[in-house]
């Protein structure tokens, strides 16, 4: 009994001084990490405003900066390891090789995939901050483009779609070089004055000032005919803003020219 008490001095002792000796490479550890952090913050910070300013593009610019950070991180990471005494650990991560590696690597694969996807997209550029775009049944106005994921704002809700699901499906940019389409369509009764009610369509086109005019196409045109209703669509071109401003100025523009055909004896349908 007395040896079995004292094997459990022994280890316990064992252990204990285990800890004491590892306890300073840990906070070293704990140090490093925190420093890089803060340095990786602060080169990010840097950067993205350095490079808004040189390349004028906020979303490749946001991109690189977040792209440093996390270079400075992964660094961090590795001193940390190396300090603990997981040099081994830092060298199948760094060489792609080992069991670990192969473990992390298959548990990170998405957000690796997502990680490539975004710098494809960053320097592919289907899109730009500002942009209106749909993808995977969402629709919002584009407002970063971050390392695993693009955040989109819709209806005063932030969604964040993951990188690889924009590179894998569908995209559509509803914007042309800052500017945003918007078409609707009303029904006119049939046999009623088209060219008349043409005209006045284009007319408050012409005086809305929110709309632009160059060299796009900005028109009124009958459409189509279904049954007894003769259909008019109506196409524009607005200006794209930092705001989710589309859905109110169609609304307003829907109400504009349904007001205006009314008051000028038309029947709408």
């Amino acid at each position: 009994m007395e040896e079995f008490t004292s094997d459990i001095i022994k280890h316990l002792q064992g252990y204990y001084q285990n800890i004491v000796d590892l306890t300073p490479k840990l906070l070293l550890a704990i140090a490093i990490i925190l420093i890089s952090w803060f340095i990786a913050a602060r080169v990010k910070g840097f950067t993205d405003r350095r490079l808004k300013i040189r390349m004028h593009d906020p979303l490749l610019a946001t991109f690189i900066a977040n792209l440093l950070k996390a270079v400075f991180i992964i660094i961090g990471f590795l001193f940390m390891f190396r300090i603990i005494g997981l040099t081994g650990v830092a060298q199948s991560i760094l060489a792609g090789a080992g069991i670990s590696a192969f473990i992390i690597g298959f548990a990170l694969r998405d957000i690796g995939e997502n990680f490539l996807a975004g710098i494809l997209l960053a320097f592919k550029r289907p899109f730009s901050v500002g942009d209106i775009i749909e993808s995977n049944g969402v629709k919002g106005k584009v407002v970063t483009l971050n390392l695993r994921d693009t955040q989109i704002k819709s209806a005063s809700k932030n969604i964040y779609i993951p990188n690889a699901l924009l590179i894998k499906n569908t995209l559509i940019n509803f914007n042309s070089d800052g500017y945003l389409l918007q078409d609707f369509t009303i029904g006119l009764e049939y046999g009623s004055d088209y060219k008349k009610a043409l005209n006045l369509i284009t007319e408050i086109l012409i005086k809305d000032t929110e709309i632009v005019d160059k060299e796009y196409s900005n028109s009124a045109v009958v459409s189509g005919v279904t049954g007894n209703t003769i259909q008019i669509n109506i196409r524009y071109w607005i200006k794209t803003d930092l705001s989710i401003s589309d859905g109110k100025h169609l609304s307003e523009m829907i109400i504009k020219v349904t007001e205006a055909l009314k008051q000028n004896g038309f029947n709408i349908k």
